[in-house]
């Protein structure tokens, strides 16, 4: 059952206007009618991938160079991101374009709006969220994506079995989605706290954390069978 998502009025992002390169205002413009879904009705996983591989949402992908990599490692598994930011979803289309990437589709908007929407409930394989804003103020932390009711709704698109993966480098906000994760029905952690590093290509955000000696935490949580 879909949950409301009144709750989430308040936006976990603040639109910025970021500059977007000539190349990626031209993958913008040349494939976003190719490569990206409109946020208006009910998907099939089937229908826009042409497959029945299995399907990874990357939640606030910022400039596709994860998801990109991560696609092109793995190519018998199709990734479905998610993203607010024109620059990043140029850039990321631009990596589509370059690398030959056939198993990358996205959505643009916000995903506290798109997942009760339009994704299919019980069926994908595994969501990412990797260093999404920490919102480090506390009159802002209502802004933090990781909260309920929106853990539900992840909760909700993953299939018996299926995983949430998170990682920052923000101590505070690791406890609270920790507490949020932990405390959202069917969801369960895979480990005793948080998880150990996974292997996966580092984001810039995370790059950046590490310059700065930020410990990195990693949080994985199954949806129960």
């Amino acid at each position: 059952m879909n949950l409301p998502i009144e709750n989430r009025c308040i936006k976990s992002y603040v639109i910025r206007s970021g500059r977007m390169s000539d190349a990626q205002k031209r993958s913008y413009e040349n494939l976003h009618s190719q490569y990206c879904i409109p946020a208006s009705e009910k998907i099939i996983y089937e229908n826009i991938f042409g497959n029945s591989n299995p399907v990874i949402i990357e939640i606030g992908f910022g400039s596709g160079s994860v998801t990109a990599a991560l696609a092109a490692e793995n190519t018998a598994v199709n990734y479905l991101g998610i993203e607010v930011f024109k620059a990043g979803i140029g850039k990321l289309l631009w990596e589509i374009e370059k690398s030959h990437l056939e198993n990358i589709r996205i959505i643009e908007g916000d995903a506290a709006e798109i997942l009760p929407k339009i994704l299919p409930e019980e069926k994908a394989a595994g969501i990412h969220v990797f260093f999404p804003d920490p919102w480090p103020k506390k009159r802002h932390h209502k802004r933090r994506l990781i909260t309920r009711p929106f853990t539900d709704m992840m909760k909700n698109c993953l299939s018996n079995g299926g995983y949430i993966s998170m990682a920052t480098d923000w101590a505070d906000y690791a406890d609270w989605a920790l507490n949020e994760l932990t405390s959202t029905p069917g969801l369960v952690n895979a480990y005793d706290g948080f998880a150990p590093a996974m292997e996966r290509p580092k984001t810039r955000f995370e790059n950046k954390g590490l310059g700065k000696n930020h410990q990195i935490f990693e949080l994985y949580f199954r949806r129960e069978a």
